[in-house]
């Protein structure tokens, strides 16, 4: 049986400042084959180039198809499929889509994402931000598991606003009252949670997970945001210039590039990473760096995954 990894770092050489090439500096990845969600805007578009620069073949499934096609355009080694997270339905005829190409999975990035959205329902009344960057992923990664090879690993993208609270297990969808920081903290809990449950599950099948938190980086994840929000926020200054302490989109991108291809990871998983190392405990001050305890906590995984498993009726693991 593997052991559990430790929440600590590594001492990896790389920090906050790295880049997504300068992670990749001197790895061949030819013939890997990646899927990275969201990957034609934002972190996911640095991912995208990064991964295919280094000679990597990925799949970028797009809920915007034109828009990714023309964002990708000029790129090589890249293709774009149709994929909408909030729609289990459009998960589904995805997978189907690519577990019958044959093709085997080296690396999946769940970069996709919403953030403070108005409060939104899909499918059956499920809060938007949890279905779309919770249970979407979950059912993804599922129901393509069989396509996974030894040695594949599975990169949930978080946020540092996992510190916004727990998984809500008494009011998952907000019933009680809706507050966008709060379902945004829970769903990016929720992508902790899964990485820790599902590396449990996977690696003994040869396949390990982790979660990260990218940095700070203005994107268009912030669209839901008024210019007040990103100041109060520390994201911009009254004028509107980004603030100090923020990440370029290549150095937010180095996270999830280093979680999916680092030689420095092997035989680890089941953690959260942050400037490329893994990260140490959040501290008791109430400081927003680390990790928070509810995040990992091996039970609390178990639960959300029985859970997920029951809404989405998805699960390789049963």
């Amino acid at each position: 049986m593997t052991t559990t990894t430790a929440q600590h770092q590594l001492g990896s050489g790389f920090g906050a400042t790295t880049t997504a090439a300068e992670v990749l500096a001197g790895l061949d990845l030819t013939g890997k084959l990646a899927i990275v969600t969201g990957g034609y805007s934002g972190l996911g578009l640095e991912t995208t180039r990064a991964l295919t620069n280094a000679g990597a073949h990925v799949v970028v499934p797009a809920r915007r198809r034109a828009t990714a096609e023309k964002a990708l355009s000029g790129l090589e080694n890249v293709e774009v499929d149709e994929l909408d997270l909030a729609d289990l339905d459009s998960v589904r005829v995805f997978a189907g889509r690519f577990l019958a190409s044959g093709r085997g999975i080296d690396v999946l990035i769940g970069s996709a994402g919403i953030m403070a959205s108005p409060e939104t329902r899909v499918g059956p009344g499920w809060e938007a931000q949890f279905a779309t960057n919770h249970l979407g992923h979950f059912a993804l990664v599922n129901r393509l598991f069989p396509a996974f090879i030894t040695g594949a690993r599975v990169v949930s993208v978080s946020s540092r606003g996992h510190h916004y609270g727990p998984v809500r297990f008494d009011d998952l969808n907000f019933e009680r009252g809706y507050d966008k920081w709060l379902a945004y903290g829970q769903a990016k809990t929720a992508n902790v949670l899964f990485a820790v449950h599902l590396d449990e599950l996977a690696r003994d099948r040869g396949v390990r997970a982790f979660a990260l938190h990218p940095g700070r980086i203005l994107t268009d994840l912030v669209r839901h945001l008024d210019r007040q929000e990103l100041v109060d926020a520390g994201m911009v200054d009254e004028s509107g210039r980004v603030t100090g302490g923020a990440k370029t989109p290549e150095q937010g991108a180095a996270t999830q590039v280093w979680a999916a291809t680092s030689p420095q990871l092997a035989g680890l998983g089941g953690v959260y990473l942050e400037d490329c190392d893994i990260a140490e405990p959040a501290p008791a001050d109430g400081t927003r760096t680390g990790v928070k305890d509810y995040a990992i906590d091996p039970a609390q995984a178990a639960r959300l995954w029985t859970l997920s498993a029951d809404l989405t009726g998805v699960n390789a693991f049963a």
